[in-house]
């Protein structure tokens, strides 16, 4: 059994290798490697595409890196896949930071700015807050409403089709949290930061057979 995390310059990979690698010993889910390495992401049983800054850069960061078409393969092969924080973003199909760019489309979703419905939120969605779960999902098996997800965000999914989202948050509206479609699931979270709830989540990834 191995997790690919893909590595393609996008932000410090460092805490989230740390959990994975945690969780998968403690739920016997094999290795985890982070790697640029088409190769590596190819033979992958997990894949797990992370990502910090604009939606614009990490999108052409990916595309230009080795494992874009290796992922894209895997996935339509029916890997498991997990997108993190701009990874869950890129699942859509175009994000609006900055400039119009093409996603993965494999979310029917637009990812666009937050605009909270109270001027007294900041943006950044920067914090703690409480996961209200729409959906049930295998990621989500032992877990309810009311756990708490650490954010970190200025611009959020929004919905096309709402079966595709499973959770989502207020902050003066509804915020996209989770979405998933076949097996593909998107978290706006940290799970390697979000405590006992996102351990939780990586936990029942690594064991997903969908």
């Amino acid at each position: 059994m191995l997790t690919a995390i893909i590595d393609y310059e996008s932000g410090n990979l460092h805490s989230a290798q740390k959990a994975f690698q945690k969780m998968a010993q403690e739920v016997g889910a094999g290795t985890v490697q982070v790697t640029s390495d088409p190769e590596v992401v190819a033979k992958a049983d997990h894949i797990v595409l992370p990502g910090d800054g604009a939606f614009p850069s990490c999108a052409a960061a990916l595309r230009a890196s080795g494992c874009f078409e290796a992922m894209v393969e895997a996935v339509n092969r029916g890997r498991p896949f997990l997108g993190i924080c701009v990874g869950m973003q890129l699942m859509a199909q175009r994000g609006f930071e900055y400039e119009e760019t093409e996603g993965l489309g494999w979310i029917d979703a637009t990812v666009e700015r937050i605009t909270p419905g109270d001027p007294a939120l900041k943006v950044p969605h920067m914090g703690w807050n409480d996961l209200v779960i729409d959906h049930p999902h295998p990621v989500l098996a032992g877990l309810d409403t009311g756990e708490h997800a650490y954010f970190v965000h200025s611009y959020q999914m929004r919905m096309i089709d709402p079966t595709q989202r499973v959770a989502h948050v207020d902050y003066a509206g509804d915020i996209t949290a989770i979405v998933a479609r076949d097996n593909c699931i998107g978290l706006q979270f940290h799970p390697e930061k979000s405590a006992a709830a996102g351990l939780r989540m990586i936990a029942n990834f690594l064991s997903w057979r969908p």
